[in-house]
């Protein structure tokens, strides 16, 4: 009788490998057969289609977050509805056909007394729980940084962890004389220049699109 037994795993050239364990077995043996297929990871632009299966990823990722209150994916639900939305920076990760992780990028304002520069959000970054920890939040950020350069975006503002975002070249605002509205340590308080000088001259206040206060 044979019994087939599905795992995966992510490799960093955004491969997928499928590890299929077979078993065979007579009345005399047990022989284990590990066959390994690879499949593409694909990151690429969301689409209508994706709503759902966004959501629940969203949702998943959150769900036991520490900081989190598990909302975040009805701040992307409102934020899609919003003036602030570029569709080309809501990407997902798709595996074997399932969204597997999402990003999203959003337009906001950082304001002085003088002036006001545009500037992104990053909020949030998800991937389903059985597929962290193998890079694919990684290559989300990148992706949204090449897009977003590509559009001609200069900066990105986000609040999260100092020890994971700096890998990507996230700084602290305050180097910038920029700060967030929150009550919240200046070290999770983050930016990034996606050109040289991306930041020259910004200071204020970040001033987020309204959608996040609801």
């Amino acid at each position: 009788m044979n019994g087939i037994k599905k795992t995966r795993k992510i490799k960093a050239n955004e491969m997928a490998t499928t590890r299929i364990v077979h078993t065979l077995r007579d009345s005399h043996h047990t022989t284990t057969v590990v066959v390994h297929i690879k499949t593409e990871m694909i990151i690429r632009q969301e689409t209508r289609n994706d709503y759902k299966e966004v959501f629940n990823v969203i949702e998943s990722a959150f769900k036991d977050a520490e900081f989190a209150d598990n909302t975040e994916q009805f701040l992307v639900e409102r934020l899609r509805k919003s003036d602030a939305f570029i569709p080309e920076l809501s990407i997902v990760a798709e595996i074997d056909g399932n969204v597997v992780g999402h990003i999203l990028l959003t337009k906001l304002k950082i304001k002085n007394e003088s002036t006001e520069f545009d500037s992104l959000a990053l909020a949030p970054v998800s991937v389903l729980p059985e597929f962290q920890g193998k890079g694919i939040g990684g290559k989300l950020i990148l992706e949204s940084h090449k897009k977003a350069k590509e559009l001609g975006y200069k900066s990105i503002v986000l609040l999260g962890h100092e020890k994971y975002y700096p890998r990507f070249g996230y700084e602290q605002a305050d180097k910038y004389g920029i700060e967030l509205p929150f009550e919240v340590p200046k070290e999770n308080c983050m930016v990034i220049e996606l050109v040289e000088n991306g930041l020259k001259g910004v200071n204020g206040m970040v001033e987020y699109p309204k959608e996040f206060n609801e």
